[in-house]
């Protein structure tokens, strides 16, 4: 298998909202066994057409990383520099990727639980030319509210997805989504809006319930559950 593909493991936040008393960065905390980006450092090394992964860092992890992150293959691992913003650091990552890397992968150290099939999803349409976005349909009835809690209405869900990562692009489409974002002064949310945002077609692929996002404490023991589940 022709290995093109090159991964980008955001993990360079400070990770203040979950709490809990600890000093350690979130995404260097144990869950489910192992520290949390290793999780998906593994995962995608797990992948023959994986060229590269670059683990995203705060600046002062890059040059004395956690050694744990070596229980990889290191021929397949860079460390680059994070920067201010989430998309800042995604563009570090891309500079830092090598030039055989023809399908970007990005994906959230945060959610360290992704699986193989999704993955393989968001690659598969990224070789067809669409951005791809891992996504949940939209179960639970949503309300829009003011500030004050007052409801305004209820929102139809046809047509709702909860976006996840990874999301995967042909590189020529996430550089150029990049470089136009930057030159304008434009931000979004997740990598596949800066797509959105000029054109480029973006389509999602059916994600996982595994894949839960660790934004506060309380997540950690939700994905310890999660992780003895099989898909």
């Amino acid at each position: 298998m022709k290995r093109d593909v090159g991964v980008i493991v955001v993990a360079a936040g400070s990770g203040s909202r979950t709490g809990g008393g600890s000093q350690e960065l979130k995404q260097f905390r144990w869950v489910a066994g192992k520290p949390m980006l290793l999780h998906s450092i593994q995962t995608f090394q797990a992948r023959a057409d994986v060229a590269m992964v670059v683990c995203v860092l705060p600046r002062e992890y890059v040059g004395d990383p956690p050694p744990w992150i070596f229980q990889s293959d290191a021929d397949r691992l860079l460390l680059s520099v994070g920067g201010r913003e989430r998309s800042e650091s995604v563009a570090n990552g891309l500079e830092d990727l090598p030039t055989e890397c023809e399908i970007v992968v990005i994906h959230d150290a945060a959610r360290p639980l992704v699986t193989s099939e999704t993955i393989g999803r968001v690659i598969d349409e990224a070789r067809q030319g669409n951005g791809a976005v891992a996504a949940i349909p939209v179960v639970d009835t949503l309300k829009r509210v003011e500030s004050n809690g007052k409801v305004i209405e209820t929102v139809d869900r046809f047509g709702l997805w909860r976006a996840q990562t990874p999301q995967a692009f042909p590189r020529k489409a996430i550089e150029r989504a990049h470089r136009e974002a930057r030159d304008a002064d434009r931000i979004a949310t997740d990598d596949a809006a800066l797509c959105e945002q000029i054109g480029l077609p973006v389509v999602v692929v059916r994600g996982s319930e595994r894949a839960q996002k660790i934004t506060e404490e309380i997540d950690f023991a939700l994905v310890e559950a999660l992780s003895i589940f099989r898909e």
